[in-house]
């Protein structure tokens, strides 16, 4: 009764048909990782001169208005296939086939690619380099990214879509830059199989775990207890859509996250938020974890949320 390693990896990159040594080593990833894990190391990682890499265009603004991106992020293991599919959609969505792609690594070096639009709602696309990453390092990754994005094309909130562990390291990050007044603030959020206490196997054991008639779950980890410790943190502005997959097998999963981890950031969450909504689909070939990204219906309800379709 383990997490399965092997075969999360099988499920999670089964969509990939990149160019696996265009990406850093096992070492890199991992040595990396563990510096911005663990909060007296990231001075390391400091240490190392910021290289950008900017091949991308600005289009000016095409009216009077403040801009709003809509940024996609991927979780553990995922990269640019995790999200290619919303993003493709989103194009379409909004009739414009220009797009950013931000790659960083936790150097903090950056590659820009594509084109920053000049409509209301730009879409970019955000890939980890190095993606072998938990909770602690994803956190790290955000409060560089969105600061350097926000400071390069002069936008102070923006509305994210994030699969898997990305989830709770948007609620954290908003949560623990609250008091920043420059850092951009979420206005919407689109969560897909959020792991909010646990994933399968490790530290969640399926069907042990329980939400009480408040909703909030009977054992807790020390992520969940650091975004309930400061729930009143988030800001009451924000809307929050909350996906999650059962695959209706005797888990009461998606595979990797269980229902009750994804749905427990309801009781943290709900009381604050502008809005909050839970959506929850169902079936082994429609709820997958690693396939909900990619699901038409998923992505559909998505763009709605988030104004990009009617």
């Amino acid at each position: 009764m383990f997490f399965n390693t092997k075969k999360y990896k099988e499920e999670a990159e089964k969509n990939r048909k990149h160019n696996l040594s265009k990406e850093p080593s096992r070492f890199n990833m991992i040595s990396l990782a563990i510096l911005a894990t663990i909060a007296p190391l990231r001075i390391f990682l400091r240490l190392h001169k910021r290289r950008i890499e900017d091949n991308a265009t600005v289009e000016s603004k095409t009216g009077d208005f403040e801009q709003i991106p809509i940024i996609y992020f991927h979780g553990f293991r995922g990269g640019d296939y995790t999200t290619n599919i919303m993003v493709k959609q989103a194009l379409k969505d909004k009739n414009n086939a220009k797009f950013l792609k931000v790659t960083a690594d936790l150097l903090g070096n950056f590659k820009l690619e594509g084109t920053w639009t000049g409509d209301q709602n730009p879409i970019v696309q955000v890939v980890f380099r190095q993606r072998i990453v938990g909770v602690y390092a994803i956190d790290y990754y955000l409060r560089l990214i969105l600061p350097f994005l926000a400071n390069r094309y002069h936008f102070k909130h923006y509305r994210a879509v994030a699969h898997s562990l990305a989830c709770p390291c948007i609620v954290r990050t908003e949560m623990r830059t609250y008091h920043r007044k420059n850092f951009p603030r979420l206005t919407m959020c689109a969560f897909i199989a959020g792991p909010f206490d646990g994933v399968t196997y490790m530290g969640d054991i399926p069907n042990v775990n329980g939400l009480n008639r408040n909703g909030r779950p009977a054992v807790i980890n020390l992520h969940y207890l650091y975004l309930l410790f400061r729930r009143k943190r988030f800001n009451p502005d924000i809307s929050v859509l909350n996906i999650y997959g059962n695959v209706l097998d005797n888990t009461n999963s998606d595979k990797f996250i269980s229902v009750i981890s994804a749905k427990s950031i309801r009781y943290i969450l709900a009381p604050h938020a502008k809005s909050y909504h839970e959506v929850e689909i169902r079936g082994k070939k429609y709820a997958e974890h690693s396939w909900m990204h990619d699901n038409p219906l998923v992505i559909s309800i998505i763009d709605k949320f988030i104004g990009l379709k009617k």
